[in-house]
């Protein structure tokens, strides 16, 4: 081998003189011959080959040069006279590459009888020496601060940069300790830990602090510091070394991010626009300001209007009217204010004006000046309240979320010392967005509830009443603002004969679409309802309303007006008939919780009604139950959201059954102590309470005459009803009687099945009643001047208030009503 690459320098690489591990370098075992006999993983690992593929191979195809038989002849001898030899050789590894190693041959040994050598390679690792002048420089002016102390803790040197970090100078530090520098808890705490480093021997790594130095004392810096022992030639501690690193940039980068992150979590809690704003002041004192004020603008408070302030709305000079929402303070009360919650504060930081609000960047005023000729002149109250508390900064936030001016946030220093700094705006923009975006959901919210509340509201009855056969009293309660308005809904209709129409439901989901599919559900029971039809029918109409309504739903959503297309319309309901002549109540449900009813006695029951399907399921029959009423009984219709307080419907419903079976009382407190007891807080669902006392129709107020079907008849039985109007004392309203009596038997008679039965009723109104067999029901025709007849009806539409027809299972009934003078 080459002897240029024996004994290479020490200083560039570990050398051939350095020694080597078998243990741990690549390992061969060569026999005299040149043939590999043993190899190891390390040299695997080195070159790549494993060992089936290498043991019984020469060895010297791993050479990446020239073969020098002569050269590895004399090294053979040298090692079989038992000295050795070492040196840098290049080896080729499997994939081609050339390595160069520092390669070690050992004396020669015999295994079984054959010569054989151990050769250990290691792959040069080149490292870097520079002399001691190079390493002082780098110590002494690192960008790092260094210091070195005594076992008393007393500095015996430090370089550069700690000097001009502590602002402290060198020759007053050395010999001097932490404590006797800088005085307080925190160089206490700070030699405590040095103190442990000496007696455990364990470093302490990366301890952050917040501290001042001489070198900036008016800013407060946050440091990191670590500290680790000094060893002696015997291993014993000599003393102990810290290293210190400003960090106050990103300190202050980490707790920028911590308190905006906090602020989401404070701010923002609920969907009232006041307690965001009070929620944003108190967040930002005292850990932020000292002071901090939300003043927004009207229309934001005021739940009319779009709540948007544009910058065109008038002149630039033209402040809008602004109010005080909330305010923090570090001093009880808040004496710095000018303005109290709730009163009128158009206060822009001069010179600024409108536009600030609709387009212009947050205000920073590091120093504030109470001689200031602007604030005298134009805030000349706020002047005098800088001048008393000591307020030295401010930083001034225009509110605005999705393009609107919602306000002003107003951030002040006075205790704090520090005034605002660049730095400091950055926080205040994040934590008053992310409070503008929940004051905006707040007020959007409040809005759409407000408008969901009216519109609920006024499609409502007011007052319901039950005429002469029912009693009626309601209780309806919207639900909490955080639940959203639902559909809860009720009424009360006047049918024929004196019957009364009972009915109560629930829409699924809340807001203005649950609202007004409330308000189209409850029109569409009125008007079923005027075609009197019985209530498993009626509820079969509504069904199918329902089914539409949820196609057209589904459709407009599918278009992408509403985003999913996989909602659902629902609603439960139950429809009651109520006849105070036969004291029959006739109900069907669908889906909706059952009735109550308390009888005279107190006695409570739920009647057992087929339950049905809620409305939108389509393809399912409902069913009708009838229960005859005594007179004076209790009927209660609810939705679930009163009895589903503790999320036990049964229990809910026994509860009510409790409450409305107490002593008789006003109907009207009875159903307000009703909902009061079973709903003593607000709920997320809407809640509605119907009461019905009944009554009944006596003897003296119904009279009915069966009708022979003969035309003779019709003078007989007109005259029977004028007697009976007149004793009545409805003489007023005998002759109109006489005529509609006439029309309505001559119709009977000529065109209907029999038997025929005409009925008089006396309660709120005077109605007259035919009943015939047949189902064919009566047309109002408009007879020409030639025509001969086909003007009974038409004059009994002229002679009534209202008139109509309804079908029985036995046959029809029409009716006329008249208003009683």
């Amino acid at each position: 081998m080459d002897s240029a690459q024996e004994g290479s320098d020490a200083s560039v690489s570990e050398g051939p003189g350095a020694p080597l591990d078998a243990s741990t370098d690549a390992a061969v075992v060569v026999s005299g011959d040149g043939v590999l006999i043993g190899w190891t993983r390390a040299a695997e690992a080195l070159l790549g080959y494993p060992a089936a593929e290498m043991i019984g191979t020469f060895a010297g195809r791993l050479l990446a040069m020239p073969r020098d038989p002569i050269r590895v002849a004399g090294i053979a001898d040298r090692c079989r006279a038992g000295m050795g030899w070492s040196g840098s050789v290049p080896l080729r590894r499997r994939d081609g590459r050339p390595v160069e190693v520092d390669l070690r041959v050992s004396a020669a040994f015999g295994i079984d009888g054959r010569e054989c050598f151990l050769v250990s390679a290691r792959d040069q690792r080149r490292r870097w020496t520079a002399d001691p002048a190079f390493l002082d420089r780098f110590v002494t002016r690192a960008p790092v601060g260094m210091a070195v102390l005594d076992l008393d803790l007393r500095y015996a040197w430090m370089n550069d940069t700690l000097e001009h970090l502590g602002g402290v100078p060198r020759d007053q530090r050395l010999g001097r300790r932490l404590t006797e520098l800088l005085p307080g808890l925190l160089s206490e705490t700070i030699e405590g830990l040095m103190h442990k480093v000496l007696a455990t021997g364990d470093p302490v790594i990366d301890y952050e602090y917040l501290g001042w130095s001489w070198a900036d004392p008016y800013r407060q810096h946050a440091y990191s510091t670590s500290f680790f022992p000094l060893l002696g030639a015997d291993n014993s501690f000599t003393g102990v070394c810290y290293t210190v690193l400003d960090i106050t940039e990103r300190w202050n980068a980490r707790e920028l991010l911590s308190l905006v992150n906090e602020a989401g979590t404070s701010i923002g809690g609920t969907l009232d626009v006041l307690r965001t704003a009070q929620e944003l002041a108190d967040f930002a004192v005292p850990r932020f300001a000292d002071f901090v004020v939300v003043d927004l603008l009207e229309s934001v408070l005021s739940t009319e209007g779009h709540g948007a302030w544009l910058s065109d709305a008038g002149p630039a000079s033209v402040t809008p009217e602004m109010r005080r929402a909330a305010m923090s303070s570090v001093r009880e009360g808040c004496p710095e204010a000018v303005a109290r919650i709730g009163d009128r504060a158009d206060f822009l930081p001069p010179p600024h004006d409108v536009h600030l609000l609709t387009e212009g960047e947050p205000v920073l005023l590091s120093v504030l000046d109470p001689a200031d000729a602007l604030w005298l002149a134009e805030e000349p109250e706020r002047a005098k309240s800088i001048r008393r508390f000591g307020l030295h900064s401010l930083i001034s936030v225009p509110m605005r979320a999705r393009h609107t001016a919602l306000g002003l946030a107003t951030f002040v220093r006075s205790l704090n010392p520090v005034s605002f700094l660049p730095d400091d705006v950055l926080l205040a923009r994040e934590v008053v967005a992310r409070a503008a975006l929940c004051v905006d959901n707040a007020r959007r919210y409040t809005r759409e509830h407000t408008a969901a509340v009216t519109l609920q509201h006024s499609l409502l009855p007011h007052p319901p009443t039950g005429g002469t056969a029912l009693d009626i009293a309601s209780s309806y309660l919207p639900a909490d603002p955080t639940g959203g308005v639902g559909g809860d809904w009720f009424d009360v209709i006047p049918l024929s004969g004196a019957r009364v129409g009972l009915v109560v439901g629930d829409v699924v989901g809340h807001g203005i679409t649950a609202a007004a599919t409330m308000g189209r559900l409850r029109t569409a029971v009125q008007t079923l309802a005027d075609m009197e039809l019985p209530p498993d029918e009626l509820l079969a109409h509504l069904d199918d309303l329902v089914l539409r309504l949820s196609e057209e739903k589904t459709h407009d959503e599918a278009a992408g007006q509403n985003g999913s297309a996989s909602s659902f319309l629902g609603a439960t309901c139950l429809y009651a008939v109520y006849d105070p002549v036969t004291r029959c109540c006739t109900m069907a449900r669908a889906g909706h919780p059952p009735p109550v009813v308390v009888g005279p006695d107190g006695q409570v029951s739920f009647p057992e009604l087929p339950a049905g399907p809620p409305l939108g399921l389509g393809g399912m029959a409902f069913e009708a139950h009838e229960i005859e009423l005594e007179e004076n009984s209790l009927v209660g219709l609810y939705t679930d959201g009163l009895v589903e307080g503790d999320h036990d419907m049964e229990q809910g419903m026994a509860r009510l059954g409790e409450l409305l079976a107490g002593p008789d009382q006003d109907l009207e407190a009875l159903c307000s102590a009703a909902v009061r007891q079973l709903v003593p807080v607000p709920q997320p669902d809407d809640i509605v309470l119907l009461l019905a006392r009944t009554h009944t129709l006596g003897a003296d107020r119904v009279v009915s005459w069966d009708v022979p079907v003969d035309p003779a008849a019709v003078s007989d039985v007109r005259a029977r009803a004028t007697r009976r109007v007149e004793e009545w004392g409805l003489g007023d309203l005998a002759m109109t009687t006489e005529l509609i009596v006439s029309e309505l038997v001559t119709n009977a008679i000529r065109y209907a099945e029999p038997p025929i039965r005409l009925r008089l009723l006396l309660d709120s109104r005077l109605t007259c009643e035919v009943v015939d067999a047949s189902s064919t029901a009566p047309r109002l025709r408009h007879a020409r001047s030639t025509d001969e007849g086909g003007r009974g009806l038409f004059l009994v539409a002229q002679l009534s208030l209202r008139w109509g027809a309804r079908h029985t299972p036995e046959g029809k009934v029409i009716w006329a009503e008249q208003e009683i003078p």
